[in-house]
């Protein structure tokens, strides 16, 4: 069979429009492929008066097939942390993931957030999916064209940038790379409270469905992220002893809302504003942690180079395993949502060390 054919059969076997819980659909567009080539695919959008951010993208330069359905899935998980962000930042997205996200630091350009974002795993960045929360400038475009990049999607382009993305001189390799504007997606729900009509949807093989409310998180802002406590029985009440500074707290409260959209079991850490690595995707909650350093130690060349970095916990630490191996990598302050039984332990284990820890009240797990 050939390339063509595998990648092809089947399309158009998706229907113009379709009902689906009392909503009307309709398509946008056959996508390239789904998941893999040999899964055939379709893009819908809800009809009606509806505010919508990707079904709504308007598509200035298409690549040589258009876009796959994980393409738009990385664009959907861009915005998902692109959405909390009250400054200018990037996502970079690998398969659903990020390898990389960062915000600006002061009055660092455009240009050097794209930077960050892409150099947290500059392996990883390889063909990604970059999604800006703010308008592409042309320096930052000649950025991005450096390397191999699938997709560009933000809220508005200069038109020198668009210049810089179909002048192919010296980027040829590039030449392929999507160009996606969308609409402004900073007022999408994400806080407990904001109004919303839309249902996550799971179906199974057998055509079963689950249906869910969307994630939408309690923390709003620093003054939302607690002070870790816990009461026990054997050794009475504990609370972390050392406050986080200034820093820590922004970087704590960004990594919190990157790892809202990392594959759990998830850990981001950060500093400065740039994660240095997302451990993602691990079925224990050490595992990510451990995964999450080694790739840090690999980019660094040396674990002091984690010193006064801060770490980001989707689920609470059961045991004090992963947080010891975050300390003794240099990790100086922990985000987590508390509510183990060994909270107590976790937290002695931070006082032992003179490190801060923070509990949300929440979890982020996510399982797409």
């Amino acid at each position: 069979m050939s390339k063509e054919m595998y990648r092809t059969r089947n399309v158009g076997e998706f229907p113009a429009e379709f009902e689906f819980l009392g909503r009307g659909y309709e398509k946008i567009e056959d996508l390239r492929y789904g998941t893999n080539p040999h899964q055939p695919a379709a893009f819908y959008r809800p009809k009606g008066n509806v505010k919508l951010v990707l079904g709504a993208y308007e598509m200035l330069k298409t690549g040589k097939s258009g876009l796959s359905q994980t393409n738009i899935e990385d664009m959907h998980h861009a915005v998902g942390i692109l959405k909390y962000m009250q400054r200018p930042a990037c996502a970079v997205m690998k398969h659903c993931n990020p390898s990389g996200v960062a915000i600006q630091v002061g009055a660092m350009p455009l240009v050097e957030v794209y930077q960050r974002a892409r150099d947290a795993d500059a392996q990883a960045a390889f063909g990604s999916v970059v999604v800006f929360n703010r308008r592409v400038n042309a320096a930052t475009a000649t950025e991005i064209m450096q390397t191999i990049v699938e997709g560009v999607a933000a809220p508005g382009f200069d038109d020198d940038a668009l210049a810089v993305f179909n002048n192919f001189d010296g980027f040829k390799r590039n030449k392929e790379i999507r160009i996606m504007k969308l609409p402004d997606f900073a007022a999408l729900p994400k806080y407990v409270g904001d109004a919303t009509d839309v249902l996550e949807a799971k179906v199974f093989d057998d055509g079963s469905i689950v249906l869910a409310t969307p994630y939408l998180s309690r923390v709003r802002s620093t003054s939302d992220l607690a002070n870790a406590s816990a009461d026990h029985k054997s050794v009475g009440h504990v609370e972390a002893t050392r406050p986080a500074t200034e820093r820590e707290l922004d970087d704590l409260l960004f990594a919190w809302y990157v790892n809202i959209h990392v594959r759990s079991n998830g850990c981001v850490i950060a500093r400065n504003g740039q994660t240095l690595a997302v451990g993602t995707g691990e079925q224990d909650r050490v595992g990510a942690v451990e995964q999450a350093i080694v790739k840090a130690k690999a980019k660094y060349k040396g674990s002091e180079s984690l010193d006064g970095a801060v770490l980001a916990s989707d689920g609470f630490f059961p045991f004090r395993d992963a947080v010891n191996a975050a300390i003794a990598a240099g990790i100086t302050a922990f985000v987590q949502p508390g509510g183990s039984v060994n909270d107590h332990d976790v937290i002695l284990a931070c006082n032992e060390s003179n490190v801060s820890m923070l509990f949300t009240g929440e979890r982020c797990f996510s399982h797409h």
